[in-house]
């Protein structure tokens, strides 16, 4: 999956001597190295250094035999996600090319349905208004509910996934109680602010392209999270000069931007950038459709184009890929390093 040589690696330690993340205690990544040259599943899947690491590229750029254990890092990642998976067909379905047909009609299906429910699946007359089509007490409530759903089940993989962690990598005082409560606002700082890609000196472009999709993505939450309540009021749609509407505007452009950066990187800066993946290249193309098709909707609305619903249609879909397959596909790690993070700050593990 990583497309590296293990067993060209000599266990020099290079790789965790160039580290800045590496905590001085157990560093990574060579022992993580070592594990996977063994092909030792038990000792990487849980491990909480597998999320400490930002995959910065450090230790590619200064391995001496190429072996670069970061695609080594990133493909144990993508293991985790399958291996918590629940159920584990979900996994399977965002991570293999054969089932990507699957992944899409899926959410294809469950809209129809609903639409069909609702007595909507059919293109409206008039001025383009979506609410005609899919109306929004049906949308709100199913998308909401097939969210929490697919979120609840994310919480039985992290629950999972935090037992190993205390399995592998317990306290180093085994009576010591975890006071988690005082780590959570801490981390969250560390992760709003991206502290940790400062450090990294081999992609330093790469905190900016995170920091730009990371709060676009947050921010259109935001104004996704305003347009319902919106709707609920009755004072939807939105005007092009609301504020809310601008500022999803401005995301889309953040978007557009660090997609943009990491798309180059991937294809011009391999040597430093690593090995990209069948599941990045989903996440990137997910999102940027997410996001083009977002501002399609937009200018289909205004502008009152034949093919708005279509649009909106397709729109609805890509909201599904991204949003709901969010924990079993590579941007799951927005949960899997916060809850690694949370863990790692509560036993003293920096």
């Amino acid at each position: 999956m990583s497309g590296s040589q293990l067993n060209q690696c000599m266990q020099c330690g290079n790789c965790s001597a160039v580290c800045s993340l590496a905590p001085a205690d157990r560093p990574f990544p060579r022992k993580e190295m070592v594990w996977a040259g063994w092909g030792l599943k038990d000792k990487l899947i849980g491990n909480v250094d597998v999320w400490l690491c930002f995959q910065c590229g450090d230790c590619s750029s200064y391995c001496p035999r190429d072996v670069k254990p970061s695609d080594v890092i990133a493909a144990v990642r993508q293991k985790t996600y399958m291996h918590y998976a629940r159920p584990r067909f979900l996994g399977k379905l965002v991570s293999k090319p054969a089932w990507l047909p699957v992944a899409i009609l899926i959410p294809a299906v469950v809209i129809i349905a609903i639409l069909s429910l609702a007595g909507t699946f059919k293109i409206p007359e008039g001025p383009v208004d979506y609410s005609e089509f899919f109306p929004h007490a049906w949308l709100n409530a199913t998308f909401t509910g097939i969210t929490l759903l697919f979120y609840g089940l994310a919480s039985w993989q992290l629950g999972s996934f935090w037992s190993d962690m205390k399995r592998l990598t317990p306290p180093s005082n085994s009576g010591q109680k975890v006071k988690i409560g005082r780590k959570i606002f801490p981390v969250l700082g560390e992760i709003l602010s991206h502290s940790n890609f400062s450090g990294c000196g081999s992609q330093r472009t790469r905190k900016i392209a995170h920091m730009l999709l990371f709060l676009g993505f947050g921010l259109l939450i935001l104004v996704t999270i305003y347009a319902i309540w919106a709707s609920i009021t009755k004072n939807y749609p939105l005007p092009f000069l609301n504020p809310f509407k601008i500022a999803g505007n401005v995301a889309s452009l953040m978007i557009y931007s660090g997609l943009g950066i990491m798309v180059y990187q991937r294809l011009f800066n391999r040597s430093v950038f690593g090995k990209s993946s069948y599941t990045d290249w989903l996440l990137l193309t997910a999102i940027g459709l997410l996001t083009l098709s977002g501002t399609l909707v937009e200018l289909a609305r205004f502008g009152n184009w034949a093919c708005a619903y279509h649009l909106y249609f397709f729109h609805l879909v890509a909201v599904w890929f991204v949003i709901m397959y969010l924990p079993f596909t590579k941007l799951g790690h927005i949960f899997y390093r916060t809850t690694a993070l949370l863990y790692a700050r509560s036993i003293g593990r920096k």
